[in-house]
């Protein structure tokens, strides 16, 4: 497996792309800026991205996506709570920063347990609600790509229209902490860590927050 992190935009958001080696096909996970640096990354590691996953539909998180779909001619892949997001500057809160991201509807609405095939790589998809409704995280052989429903030290914001604190909890408990230990995890934003330093560390997750 081919993967690799690209930071974009001014929210210092995480876009990866995952190929697979033999095939050459990828996926784009979260294409929220800099759409050209992502194009060029996809040239660079010689990879055909075929579709764009995305986490939730927040507006930090999908601000290159016309670009980058259409430059790849890749299908888009949503969770079905949060497809409305594609198509609403108000659902996708761009309205507030004065952006107005609008888009078509998804071309395939993902539900908990789905397999994008990438090539001959797999990744399973896991619905992980709370930040928003749709919200999902996604593994990619023993990598968890968590959007903004987990990050190292912290978890998601819950305020925005769709999110739930509980939710979002109960989520990473039991969706993502069931994970062994050393499974790698990628956050929608900042560094990585890894299932067993959440569960150890994470002040939301062990009772110090």
């Amino acid at each position: 497996m081919i993967f690799a992190e690209i930071s974009v935009g001014p929210m210092d958001n995480n876009c990866y792309i995952i190929g697979c080696g033999e095939t050459r096909e990828a996926a784009v996970v979260d294409p929220g800026a800099e759409g050209g640096r992502i194009l060029k990354k996809l040239e660079e590691l010689k990879l055909d991205c075929r579709c764009i996953i995305l986490t939730h539909g927040h507006a930090d998180h999908i601000g290159a996506l016309g670009q980058v779909a259409e430059a790849t001619k890749s299908l888009v892949m949503i969770h079905a709570e949060d497809a409305g997001m594609l198509t609403s500057p108000g659902k996708n809160l761009s309205m507030l920063i004065g952006s107005n991201l609008k888009f078509k509807g998804p071309d395939r609405l993902l539900q908990d347990g789905d397999i994008v095939s990438v090539g001959k790589e797999r990744l399973k998809i896991i619905h992980t609600p709370g930040h928003t409704r749709g919200g999902i995280s996604i593994l990619a052989g023993n990598r968890l790509m968590t959007g903004d429903t987990l990050f190292a030290g912290s978890v998601g914001r819950s305020d925005f229209p769709g999110g739930n604190h509980d939710q979002m909890i109960r989520s990473i408990k039991e969706k993502l902490m069931v994970f062994p230990p050393e499974t790698p995890v990628y956050p929608g934003h900042g560094p990585a860590s890894t299932v067993g330093e959440e569960a150890r560390h994470n002040p939301f997750l062990n009772g110090t927050m």
